[in-house]
């Protein structure tokens, strides 16, 4: 047991780990160089990731079955997993996010290295975090190629004081008006409208089938050619 006594999971943190939902979070990230693992390992155990006491605390459960955090050491290769095989990055991922649930006897989190396509895959439970403070935190671990001390900061014009000022306060405005209007919309859908049936509808258990992600690319080409085959076609 750690130094730190064990800490609660809130609310939400218990929904991500119900049976029934177990929601890990996939992020794709590709490199332009190949990807040097052991280099890798050194650079997420100096990392503010690991230092962060979520991403260094497995999911133990009392004697009512509650479940807490509780601090304990990282061991980087058990988080690491190498893979060499010609496995595309779609079905690749479509795998993981079907039969490869996370071990609870070691922080809820992994990197998947898929040599091959130089890219490596983050498996971070949702209980850790939410989408955005994950990308947030994976940011502050990165620096820049031309300056090892500065962190990347994400693109955006410079702006006055006032300005700034201003734009807070409308930004704040339109998320309080967006919310409410999206709340309403949820209740009536919820209470008094439902999904029309679609051909691609699916049916009961269609939850438990397996995933697969696909890409397509189109060539613009081809699709004037069916545009001018097809009578009365117009684009959108």
């Amino acid at each position: 047991m750690g130094s730190h006594p064990d800490e609660p999971l809130t609310p939400a943190g218990r929904l991500f780990l119900q049976p029934h939902m177990n929601t890990i979070i996939h992020c794709v990230v590709g490199f332009e160089r190949p990807i040097d693992v052991p280099k890798s390992k050194d650079a997420v155990m100096s990392s503010i990731m690991v230092r962060h006491p979520r991403f260094r605390s497995v999911l133990v459960r009392d004697k009512r079955g509650l479940e807490h955090w509780r601090e304990t050491g990282v061991d980087i290769d058990r988080h690491f997993v190498e893979v060499h095989d010609s496995t595309s990055v779609n079905d690749y991922v479509a795998g993981l996010s079907f039969s490869s649930p996370l071990s609870e006897d070691k922080p809820l989190w992994e990197v998947h290295v898929l040599a091959e396509h130089r890219c490596a895959v983050f498996r971070i439970h949702h209980a850790l975090g939410d989408g955005i403070s994950l990308v947030s935190m994976l940011l502050a671990s990165c620096r820049l190629a031309d300056d090892p001390e500065a962190l990347p900061a994400v693109a955006g014009g410079k702006r006055t004081e006032s300005a700034g000022r201003i734009g807070s306060l409308w930004g704040l405005l339109k998320m309080v008006l967006l919310s409410i209007v999206f709340v309403f919309e949820f209740l009536l859908r919820a209470l008094w409208v439902s999904d029309r049936k679609t051909a691609i509808s699916g049916g009961a258990g269609v939850e438990l089938w397996p995933r697969k992600l696909a890409t397509a690319t189109f060539s613009i080409d081809d699709m004037k050619a069916v545009k001018k085959a097809i009578a009365g076609a117009v684009s959108k």
